[in-house]
């Protein structure tokens, strides 16, 4: 996902200083605080014949899981509302239809009871295949309804056995329906192909991939995700771009999505205040199989065409995301208002293109899914501050040990050339 930490930390700052004004307006029945939805998070646990392997810290990779569960279990924040779905656990059998399809919930999403949580975990055994792509697509299924983050985590120890149900083409699926899910993998065994596969999962859903071979590795990785479930979010709000820019919707500051199809262009309108700095940044998911190349362009132009400043970035297809940004510091003026006596906004257009190709066999609709970020921030306050025309205050640092490079050099050659001359005078 695009990288969000000051966006985040504002729209809370905004939505707690709101809601503390509210608080000294409405009756005191409503100054009781408002329920949230519940996080949700459901654990999905390889339970595969292969998990009988003994290579984590001298025990089966079954045992290390279940210790590792069981310190999870006892750590999950309150309020976090937990389930535990397994693959692989009853059907030993060679019949591969009946075992692509051995997936069910261990523990149902809700409250948790930890003492039940950990006797249902207690029970497991290796013991069947490895139906990957069929387990995502029930923990989806499990984590339905509400407004609620959710979150699955993925523990396994080896690539999906029931293709040709391709678990990244399900993680797509998945991302497509638009409910913010997010898929984290974790990989017991250090094998390219494994950590190829279980890296597409991830990153279709903007999770992340840790390969782990120690238990207590396992338990530390997993409580994080676990605690991250339970952090304040910003929602993104649904938009829908224009084709043009006098069409454009105006944004304010916030996260919004919309969908671009291949070849489309979607324009976005902000209005940008003197003395105010424009930072707006763009993420395009290919959720679908696309051509290897490709590449997204941000422009921000305005009313009029005129290019005030852009940004790109291109991709090989090593991975699903590909992201750009572009800042616009708008400078301070003396006249120019609407009438109001507050100074005049002008307004940017954001252009969004991107380069992505695939082949005809591949869907069209719904569009690419985009994920924008608009920030307006104060501007830099003198115009002789460096930042304000693209360069890092670095500069200054390298500007001074440049000089005092300079300087020391003089002073070493001119006493060095003092103490010659006194040398051969003497």
């Amino acid at each position: 996902m695009i990288t969000r930490n000051r966006l985040t930390t504002g729209v809370c700052i905004a939505l707690a200083t709101l809601a503390a004004g509210l608080g000294s307006v409405l009756p005191a029945a409503a100054d009781e605080p408002l329920a949230t939805p519940a996080p949700k998070v459901e654990l999905v646990l390889d339970v595969s014949g292969s998990m009988r392997t003994r290579d984590i810290d001298g025990q089966s990779r079954m045992t290390a899981a279940k210790q590792a569960f069981n310190d999870v279990l006892d750590a999950v924040p309150e309020g976090v509302h937990l389930g535990i779905r397994t693959l692989g656990a009853d059907y030993p059998g060679d019949d591969r239809k009946v075992g692509c399809k051995d997936t069910e919930q261990l523990y149902p999403v809700g409250p948790l009871d930890r003492t039940e949580a950990k006797t249902a975990v207690a029970t497991l055994a290796p013991t069947g295949w490895t139906p990957i792509g069929p387990a995502l697509l029930g923990a989806a299924d499990d984590l339905e309804g509400g407004e609620a983050t959710r979150r699955i985590v993925l523990i396994t120890d080896g690539e999906d056995t029931c293709g040709p149900l391709d678990p990244c083409e399900v993680a797509r699926e998945i991302a497509a329906r638009g409910t913010h899910l997010v898929i984290d993998t974790l990989g017991l065994v250090p094998n390219a192909k494994i950590r190829q596969q279980l890296t597409c999962i991830a990153e279709a859903t903007g999770g992340t991939y840790t390969a782990v071979q120690h238990k207590d590795d396992l338990s530390r990785r997993v409580k994080q995700l676990v605690d991250r479930a339970a952090e304040p979010v910003v929602t993104p709000v649904a938009t829908e771009g224009a084709d043009s820019c006098s069409a454009a919707p105006k944004l304010e500051p916030g996260l919004y999505t919309d969908r671009q199809e291949i070849g489309e262009h979607r324009w976005y309108r902000v209005d940008v205040l003197p003395g105010q700095e424009l930072r707006a940044s763009v993420s395009v998911a290919a959720d679908r199989a696309v051509d290897n190349d490709y590449g997204i362009l941000l422009r921000a132009v305005t009313e009029a065409g005129r290019e005030i400043v852009r940004g790109s970035e291109s991709g090989t297809g090593r991975t699903d995301v590909i992201s750009s940004g572009l800042r616009y510091p708008k400078a301070e003026t003396e006249d120019g208002d609407d009438g109001s006596g507050k100074p005049a906004a002008e307004a940017v257009c954001l252009q969004l293109s991107h380069a992505f190709s695939a082949p005809a066999s591949v869907k069209r609709t719904p569009g690419l899914p985009v994920e924008l970020t608009v920030d307006l921030v104060d501007g830099p306050d003198q115009a002789s501050d460096v930042a304000a025309f693209g360069l890092g205050r670095g500069w200054w640092l390298l500007g001074v040990l440049v000089l005092t490079g300079l300087v020391a050099g003089l002073l070493t050659g001119w006493i060095t050339r003092w103490r010659i001359a006194v040398w051969r005078t003497n």
